[in-house]
């Protein structure tokens, strides 16, 4: 894997769902981008802008004193604070009623298949405004973004060299002459100044992409931190996968139009800010794809936020809060639920009670080598503790049928909560989680047959039909998906989204992107998904992933206030003690988050 998906790894001495020491759905620290050589793709990246910028520096001299002057200008450090953006008044940016977005990626070149990969994670995020449509960027037509609130260009294959320009010359002049929001992420950028003519975009824009460049002092530097709305917000990217983040070299002077610095990069390696993310008249410019490597606290946070300026300029700052109590099972304590209900009933908290209906350690791991199989159904003092959280702000949700697959360890030893139900894994020599596909009878019609079986289950404990799902450990085939939105309102989770979804072409059907969201989102799958995007706790190692405590989950929250209409929504597994719950959620509550019902969004 090129990274972890946050939420979906266990520890090796898990014990069974209900028992003391299950972590679940327990959170680690980045999203996942699953076989996608992340490595040869950023080296390909630096190559290819060393060969930009080396072919620059052979032209004759053609840059004026102003622009040498806006050049240091734009590489001296200033203020995180004094940098902080303006938005857009709603009157700069032609804004319809019902958003609509269209979000156009790259094909071609050897890493082809990643355009479709982030495409799919913008198209969630755009998802929450309004309807998108997703497209190849060489089919762009002349005049088609005029049919569009705003458009959204991502720029993961680096044309040049050996990789001809996919991008339609349509495209480049419409961007150019319309009032619409624009929206570009990464590379090319420079290609559109060259199409257009370097003239007429800096002195639409301000500034000059093709002398713009990932390094800084001879390399892309180190860049561990983006500054955005007061909130410092993390970077982290594994060595030799960081491609770097384009510098915008800002011109200034008469006849330049102000740029404005968004966000606030920061390379560590030098002490040097510059514009992450910039913007002026209808272009807003990131000068990376912030889909690799994120955490609860990441850049992504900024263009999460920067959507609402293109689709929803006039949304009003509020900032909920959701929390759900995570694998409860037959197997759980009525005492423990109890003890937790009596909390956040005397907090006035609504909150999501997780249940999977049956209980199954099928070669005895926790029963002294004895199978044992559990149903909901058999624990009347188990269901009479679930009714009791009903009847004091609780909401039913269905967390899979078993929560496990077959006899089989998926990853660890079978057992209800342990181990995976939709997918297949193992842990590597590494102590790390590893997808291996979905599993061998997947089927549109298993896994309905895996939904009707635990529906039926709730049904004989007499219990309501839950109408939320959450996938065990987060993990499932686009089929499965499809068979879980059909079957409840709406899904609470972290998701995976798998190369062919928006082309409709077969691929590896283990290539995915993982993703978590900040707010409420009509996905690729055309279903809702509810955002669990903060983690949970869990005081220890495990899987190579660090503790998380509720100093980290409010610290994540508080990252989580830039995004104007956000959530921080977080689990919390009941066989722990409720110290840790009210620490957490009396943080959360006073950053400003007002916790709700996730059945009413």
């Amino acid at each position: 894997m090129a990274a972890l998906l946050s939420g979906t790894f266990l520890a090796a001495g898990a014990q069974a769902a209900g028992g003391k020491r299950n972590p679940g759905e327990a959170s680690g620290t980045s999203s996942a981008l699953n076989r996608v050589d992340l490595k040869g793709w950023a080296k390909a990246q630096i190559k290819a802008d060393k060969a930009r910028h080396a072919k620059a520096r052979k032209k004759p001299a053609t840059t004026t004193a102003l622009t040498s002057a806006s050049s240091a200008a734009s590489s001296s450090t200033a203020s995180a604070v004094s940098r902080q953006a303006a938005r857009l008044a709603p009157d700069d940016v032609s804004v319809q009623a019902d958003p609509t977005t269209l979000v156009l990626y790259d094909t071609a070149g050897p890493y082809g298949h990643l355009g479709e990969l982030y495409a799919m994670a913008t198209a969630n995020l755009a998802g929450h405004f309004g309807t998108v449509t997703a497209k190849p960027v060489s089919q762009y037509t002349a005049g088609m973004l005029d049919s569009y609130t705003a458009v959204i260009y991502i720029g993961s294959t680096y044309y040049c060299c050996d990789t001809p320009d996919a991008i339609p010359a349509a495209f480049y002049q419409d961007a150019l002459t319309t009032t619409k929001p624009v929206t570009w992420m990464g590379a090319n950028i420079w290609n559109m100044a060259n199409a257009v003519g370097v003239p007429q975009f800096t002195q639409k824009y301000g500034w000059d992409p093709t002398t713009s460049y990932y390094e800084d002092g001879g390399s892309v530097g180190t860049m561990t931190q983006v500054t955005y709305k007061g909130q410092t917000l993390t970077r982290k990217i594994p060595a030799g996968q960081d491609s770097g983040v384009l510098r915008p070299n800002v011109l200034t002077g008469p006849g330049y139009p102000a740029v404005t610095r968004l966000a606030e990069g920061l390379d560590s390696s030098n002490d040097h800010t510059f514009g992450w993310a910039v913007r002026s008249s209808n272009l807003t410019y990131l000068g990376e794809i912030p889909f690799a490597y994120v955490s609860e606290s990441d850049r992504v946070i900024v263009f999460e936020d920067l959507l609402f300026d293109a689709l929803a300029p006039d949304t009003a700052e509020r900032h909920r809060a959701i929390v759900r109590l995570e694998d409860i099972s037959p197997n759980s304590d009525p005492d423990e639920l109890r003890d937790i209900a009596d909390y956040l009933y005397s907090q006035q908290i609504p909150y999501g009670i997780n249940v999977l209906p049956v209980y199954t350690d099928p070669n005895g791991t926790y029963n002294n080598g004895v199978p044992e199989t559990v149903k909901l159904s058999q624990r009347p003092q188990l269901v009479s503790a679930l009714n009791y959280m009903l009847a004091r702000g609780a909401v039913l949700m269905n967390h899979g049928y078993t929560h496990q697959y077959g006899n089989a360890a998926n990853p660890y030893n079978g057992v209800s909560g342990d181990d995976f139900e939709f997918y297949r894994a193992h842990v590597d020599a590494a102590n790390s989680v590893i997808y291996d596909g979905p599993v061998a009878e997947d089927s549109t019609a298993w896994a309905q047959g895996r939904v009707d079986s635990a529906l039926a289950e709730f049904a004989a404990a007499g219990l309501p039909r839950p109408t939320l799902w959450t996938t065990p450990h987060y993990a499932a085939s686009a089929a499965d998906y499809q068979v879980f939105s059909s079957n409840f309102s709406a899904r609470l989770e972290r998701s995976l989204y798998f190369a062919g979804t928006l082309s409709g072409v077969s691929s590896d059907p283990n290539r995915f992107i993982g993703q978590f969201f900040p707010y409420v989102v009509r996905d690729v799958y055309g279903t809702k998904v509810i955002p669990e995007n903060i983690g949970n706790y869990e005081p220890d190692e495990f899987n190579n992933h660090p503790p998380r405590l509720p100093a980290d989950l409010i610290a994540s929250a508080k990252a989580n206030l830039a995004v104007r209409d956000g959530f921080a929504s977080f689990f919390y597994h009941p066989y722990f003690p409720v110290q840790p719950l009210r620490e957490t959620i009396e943080g959360i509550k006073a950053l400003g988050y007002t916790f709700v019902d996730p059945a009413t969004l």
